[in-house]
C-alpha cells in the first residue's frame, strides 16, 4: 500500500499563511488589472519607474525622504528579504518571536541567525541590553553579526513597539556596526492609528535602516505578490555596484528572475498612491479586526492564558503556559501538538509558537481574526461593514466558540 507523504508541520516545509483581511478586491484595482491583462512583459528587476515613483510617494507621506532610485520592488516580501540578506552578508539577529517567513531566508543562504529576547511590553523589537549581549557572545564565538531584522508593528504578537524602545534598540545596533532592516508590512493596520504612536527606525537612524513592506499587509489582496524596499538615500556619485546595497539587491533579483508581474504593476502603483477608494476599506478593515482581536484577547485572558493586548494586524499571540496541566491531560506538551489540537478544534489555522522562533516546549500560539468574519465572501463583507461586528449573531457565536474552546483546556 503506498505511503502518504507526511504533512509538513514545522517551519521548514512551509509556514502559516499571513492573516488576510477578508476584503474583496477593490473594484478600481480589479479594473486596472483587467485593463492590463494583455500585457506580456514583466516589470524590470526592481520595478519600473511608475511603480517606484508611487512607492517613493508612499514613504514621503510617512515622513521619509524617498526618491524612485532609493526603491526596489519584488514579487513578495520573502524574495526581497532573501536579496537583502544576500546583499549585506554576515549573520542575522532576529527578535524572539519573529515572523515565520524570516528565518527560512537565512537558512536558504546558509547564514546563521540568532534570536534575541524581546521586552515584556511588546514583540518585534529586541531588548537593547539583550541585543548587545548577543552581539558580544556571537563575536566571541567567531560569528559576524551584520544585520538586525525587526518589526515595529509586529507579526506574530500584534503589538506596536514604543518609540523609546525602538530608538534604544536601533542605536545599540548601529553602534555595533549592524544594518537594520525594518519590516513595516503591518504599519498601516493599527487598530487605533490616532491613539497608537508608531515611529519608523528609518526616522531615527536614516543612514542605517532599510525599510521593507509587503503591500498585502494593508493595500492589496494577499494573492497579488508585491513588496517594496526603501534604501537609505545615497549620493549617486558615491554609489557603485560593489558597495551599494541597492545595486547588489538588484543583482540578486535579476539572477533569480524575481520580477513583479507586468499586468499587476498598474494596480499596485495605484494602490501605493493611496486613493480613498483603496484606503477607506483598508482603514475600516483594520478597525474591525481590532475589535475582533480585542474580543479574542479578552477570551484568552478569561480562560486563564496570557497575551499582550493586540494593537495592529489581524492576529494575536497567546501563551497557554498557565493551562499546561489541562493540555497535558489531552496529550499536548509542546506548541506543535498545541497547533494541531487548536487548528482541528477551531477549524482555522492556529500557528504554534515554534514557527515564530519560540521554544517548542513553550505553549504559545498565534490566532488570526479572520475566522470570526465568516466562511463566505458575503458573510465577511457583512461583518466588515457592520456598525458593531462582534454584535452580529454569527460573529458573536464564533467568538463564543473560541472562548469555549480555550475554557475546555483548563
Amino acid at each position: 500500500m503506498p505511503q502518504k507523504a507526511p504533512e509538513g508541520r514545522g517551519p521548514v516545509r512551509y509556514g502559516p499563511p499571513a492573516p488576510d483581511t477578508g476584503l474583496p478586491v477593490p473594484p478600481v484595482l480589479g479594473g486596472l488589472l483587467s485593463a492590463a491583462a494583455g500585457r506580456t512583459d514583466p516589470e524590470p528587476p526592481g520595478g519600473g519607474p511608475v511603480l517606484r515613483e508611487a512607492a517613493a510617494g508612499h514613504w514621503w507621506r510617512r515622513g521619509l525622504r524617498t526618491h524612485p532610485e532609493d526603491v526596489v520592488a519584488a514579487p513578495g516580501a520573502p524574495a526581497l528579504l532573501l536579496a537583502l540578506i544576500a546583499a549585506h552578508g554576515g549573520d542575522l539577529l532576529l527578535p524572539r518571536p519573529c515572523p515565520a517567513w524570516w528565518p527560512p531566508q537565512a537558512r536558504l543562504l546558509g547564514r546563521p541567525a540568532y534570536h534575541v529576547p524581546t521586552p515584556a511590553e511588546c514583540g518585534g523589537v529586541p531588548d537593547p541590553y539583550a541585543l548587545l549581549e548577543t552581539v558580544r557572545r556571537v563575536r566571541a564565538e567567531g560569528g559576524h553579526p551584520r544585520v538586525l531584522l525587526l518589526s515595529v508593528a509586529d507579526d506574530p504578537t500584534g503589538t506596536v513597539a514604543p518609540p523609546e524602545l525602538v530608538r534604544e534598540a536601533c542605536e545599540a545596533a548601529v553602534a555595533e556596526g549592524l544594518h537594520v532592516v525594518s519590516d513595516e508590512t503591518w504599519r498601516d493596520t493599527r487598530h487605533d492609528p490616532h491613539g497608537t504612536v508608531l515611529v519608523s527606525p528609518a526616522e531615527m537612524c536614516p543612514d542605517d535602516v532599510t525599510v521593507l513592506s509587503d503591500l498585502g499587509g494593508a493595500l492589496t489582496p494577499a494573492a497579488w505578490p508585491c513588496a517594496v524596499a526603501r534604501f537609505p538615500p545615497t549620493d549617486p556619485s558615491r554609489a557603485d555596484r560593489w558597495t551599494d546595497p541597492r545595486a547588489r539587491v538588484l543583482d540578486v533579483l535579476t539572477a533569480l528572475g524575481s520580477v513583479v508581474p507586468g499586468p499587476l504593476a498598474p494596480a499596485l502603483a495605484h494602490a501605493l498612491d493611496e486613493p480613498e477608494d483603496v484606503t477607506a476599506p483598508a482603514r475600516r478593515a483594520a478597525a474591525v479586526h481590532g475589535r475582533l482581536a480585542g474580543a479574542a484577547h479578552r477570551a484568552v485572558l478569561a480562560a486563564g492564558a496570557l497575551s499582550l493586548p493586540p494593537q495592529a494586524g489581524r492576529h494575536l499571540y497567546a501563551d497557554l503556559g498557565p493551562l499546561r496541566d489541562g493540555l497535558a491531560a489531552r496529550g499536548v506538551t509542546d506548541s506543535l501538538e498545541l497547533e494541531s489540537l487548536l487548528t482541528e478544534r477551531l477549524g482555522a489555522p492556529a500557528a504554534g509558537g515554534h514557527r515564530f522562533g519560540d521554544e517548542l516546549g513553550a505553549l504559545r500560539v498565534r490566532f488570526g481574526t479572520r475566522m470570526f468574519l465568516g466562511t463566505t465572501g458575503e458573510e465577511r463583507t457583512e461583518a466588515l461593514g457592520a456598525e458593531d461586528p462582534p454584535e452580529l449573531p454569527r460573529v458573536a457565536r464564533a467568538l463564543a466558540d473560541f472562548g469555549a474552546a480555550l475554557e475546555e483546556l483548563r
